[in-house]
């Protein structure tokens, strides 16, 4: 399995989140194979498979189920090693190919509306240099529709004056322009902001810095976005909770209500495949449907 493990890592070029979501997913699986009596890859039997995805949607006593979507995540991982075993001729052939993963149901990206998206994003004010980071955290994420990694993973490097160059998933980049708003709150914390916490660390070339000089965390900047969705009174628990990835999701909704050609929107956000972008057409759709319910004579 480490061996596969590393096939993805220089061959593929996953990101360690989603490494040490496929580890944590073929683990449960040679558990699952140990338990059943199978302790070589060559000797699993397509029902070996259909066993294990039938324990990860229904559970086991030591796991509880998955959502579809994690199943076919975790399956997705399952048949990638099989394939592999078998290129690397570890078994004699693929035992997975017509084994399917489920498929996940099509849920609607959660999005804020422009007046909700304002209001968070004012509820941020003052001049010290953790007020100006987060105002250019909050700006950076809804003007660029980064996701938080790229955001904590941004080099002084990745910025132009209008444009900015983000690191996605898989080792892509992609620049993407920079708005006006977000434009000015960045040169406000670069040039008052940030100075003073650099000077609290060992220097880095990240852009946005926590109190001690070091690079932002993934966590700390979600932090930031609750304690602002809090204060604008927005929900931070439950199904529809802010999250970093809502005002990715508001971003790519805002740019399709307004007119925005849904291949230009794939390449602003760095989605492989437009197929992933359209979900954000199903929002607009429904939100066309609102306003005409509300607002035609004959719609009732």
């Amino acid at each position: 399995m480490q061996t596969y493990l590393d096939h993805l890592t220089v061959e593929r070029g996953l990101s360690r989140n989603t490494l040490t979501s496929y580890r944590r997913d073929l683990d449960r699986y040679l558990e699952s194979l140990t338990a059943a009596g199978v302790t070589d890859l060559a000797a699993v039997t397509p029902a070996d498979l259909t066993e294990h995805l039938l324990q990860l949607r229904e559970g086991s006593p030591d796991h509880p189920a998955l959502s579809a979507s994690s199943a076919a995540r975790a399956i997705s991982a399952v048949r990638g090693l099989h394939r592999f075993a078998a290129r690397e001729g570890i078994a004699a052939h693929d035992v997975s190919r017509d084994v399917k993963p489920p498929t996940p149901p099509k849920r609607l990206p959660k999005a804020l509306d422009v007046d909700q998206v304002t209001r968070l994003l004012g509820t941020v004010t003052g001049d010290e240099p953790l007020a100006l980071r987060d105002r250019a955290l909050l700006e950076f994420l809804y003007g660029t529709g980064a996701r938080i990694s790229e955001a904590v993973g941004l080099a002084i490097d990745d910025l132009d004056r209008s444009v900015v160059t983000l690191h996605g998933k898989g080792g892509r980049t992609r620049v993407v322009p920079l708005g006006t708003y977000a434009r000015d709150a960045l040169d406000a914390y670069l040039v008052r902001g940030r100075p003073p916490l650099v000077a609290a660390g060992k220097g880095t070339p990240a852009v946005f810095l926590n109190a001690r000089g070091g690079g932002l965390s993934r966590q700390s900047a979600w932090t930031i976005l609750h304690r602002a969705a809090h204060a604008a009174d927005l929900p931070v628990d439950g199904a529809h909770a802010v999250s970093p990835h809502t005002l990715r999701h508001s971003y790519a909704t805002h740019l399709l209500d307004g007119g925005a050609d849904v291949r230009v929107v794939q390449e602003l956000l760095g989605h492989a495949s437009v197929t992933t972008t359209q979900v954000y057409t199903l929002v607009t759709v429904d939100r066309l449907r609102e306003v005409y319910a509300t607002s035609h004579p004959r719609a009732r």
